[in-house]
């Protein structure tokens, strides 16, 4: 990605302020809007030299059948026409104060994304669908962006979208109730199921004398259901606002499979917040990490991935070492009848201390994390894994990363396909 001038826009940037729209009431009261935005972002900032068809945008963006007619059906001019209006009223409303201006430029299917000046005279940049270019300071030029399409990291949304309007709060209220109902469950003897794949790659966390500790990602969010919600972004916000914290569904849904896998083998573990864990848990216990840990700032000093690694804000998946011919870098792509092609991270590391294992189940989307949790539960999924590394039995565990391939619709995982795997010094 080429490097941002301070009065150059980068692409979080205005990936952030997606999520702002994203997350408003206004626009939370308008799914089809959420989709046809977050859609038209993605390609005005990930394909920006590929012209948008009206027939892409109602089979990709609106979820219309493949016998759409644009000829015959003006549905999405009529939605265009809607989300420019709707977008000049979020602006005229709570987004006044909104650092960046998102614009659909009369005639065009395309968002353009401009830096609104702090300062009398500031320049600015704007993302136009090709290169973002200098509306004032012409000394001052912008490269265009090279990056692959990117991935769904929308929180609320997800867990709205599952579940129609679900707080993420009482979400977490509900993991709260279960934690101890986890820790006293009565293990049941399964004494042949050590011997299956599952109780190969599981056998570090369910015969350690002391219990796992599975961590789970949990934002912090501003505002509430009448003002909006948002991410708290700490380089602007005010620490005293009202903060709440959210996870997404996919990291909850994974939770409760890894509560059925370890309830299988009459084993248990204790369950904490990305927030509440610390540098000694991670000394003195297996640990499994639901969702990215790249958020928590109490988790800088744990090692993560090496080989496959988030960009930031979790948008895509970088290849450290690609291989001949391979894509360095993999983010969110679709396919037809609106099926999404999201991407995870499986890895098994040792910990801090060496006699310890980590566990990291990681997705560019809440959906494809929870699509990595239900691989590593799966006999079958996990016979492969291990196959292909040539592991029979517990004792020859190794260290591994692997790259996951998901395909998503209405929300579901539908399948999940190991695309890359590597042994690793750890």
């Amino acid at each position: 990605m080429p490097h941002s001038t301070a009065n150059q826009l980068d692409l979080d940037a205005c990936l952030e302020q997606v999520d702002r729209l994203i997350e408003s009431p206004l626009f939370q009261s308008s799914e089809a809007h959420c989709r046809l935005i977050r859609f038209l972002a993605d390609r005005s900032l990930y394909s920006p030299t590929e012209p948008l068809k009206e027939y892409q945008i109602a089979t990709e963006g609106l979820g219309r059948p493949p016998g759409f007619d644009p000829d015959s059906d003006s549905s999405v001019r009529v939605q265009i026409t809607r989300l420019r209006v709707r977008l000049n009223e979020y602006y005229n409303g709570s987004g006044s104060h909104d650092p960046i201006l998102v614009e659909i430029p009369k005639g065009r299917y395309v968002l353009t994304f401009k830096r609104k000046p702090l300062l009398a005279g500031e320049s600015v940049a704007l993302y136009s669908g090709t290169e973002p270019v200098s509306e004032a300071a012409p000394e001052t030029t912008a490269q265009s962006l090279r990056v692959p399409r990117r991935s769904k990291t929308w929180v609320v949304a997800s867990i709205m979208f599952l579940a129609g309007v679900l707080a993420a709060a009482s979400v977490l209220a509900f993991l709260s109730n279960h934690e101890k109902a986890l820790s006293r469950r009565v293990p049941v003897a399964q004494p042949n199921s050590k011997q299956t794949a599952l109780g190969v790659i599981w056998t570090p966390f369910i015969t350690a004398p002391e219990e796992p500790v599975v961590v789970f990602r949990n934002l912090n969010m501003i505002g509430n259901s009448v003002t909006g919600m948002r991410r708290f972004d700490p380089a602007h916000d005010n620490p005293s606002q009202q903060i709440q914290r959210y996870t997404g569904v996919g990291e909850v849904i994974g939770i409760f499979e890894l509560y059925r896998i370890f309830g299988d083998f009459g084993s248990h573990f204790r369950l904490k917040r990305d927030s509440l864990f610390t540098i000694d848990d991670a000394r003195q216990s297996n640990v499994i990490f639901v969702g990215s840990t790249g958020d928590a700032l109490n988790l800088v000093e744990i090692p993560g991935t090496t080989e496959f690694t988030f960009r930031r804000l979790r948008r895509a998946i970088i290849d450290m070492h690609p291989r001949p011919g391979s894509a360095s870098a993999y983010a969110r792509t679709y396919e037809d009848n609106s099926v999404e092609v999201d991407y995870a991270v499986v890895a098994l590391k040792r910990g801090l201390d060496a006699s310890r294992w980590s566990m990291y189940l990681e997705g560019t989307s809440t959906f494809a994390t929870q699509a990595a949790v239900e691989y590593v539960s799966r006999e079958r999924s996990v016979a492969a894994l291990l196959d292909r590394l040539g592991v029979r039995s517990a004792s020859a565990l190794m260290p591994f990363e692997g790259l996951l391939r998901v395909r998503i619709q209405n929300d579901v995982p539908l399948d999940t396909e190991l695309v890359s795997l590597r042994p690793t010094k750890n």
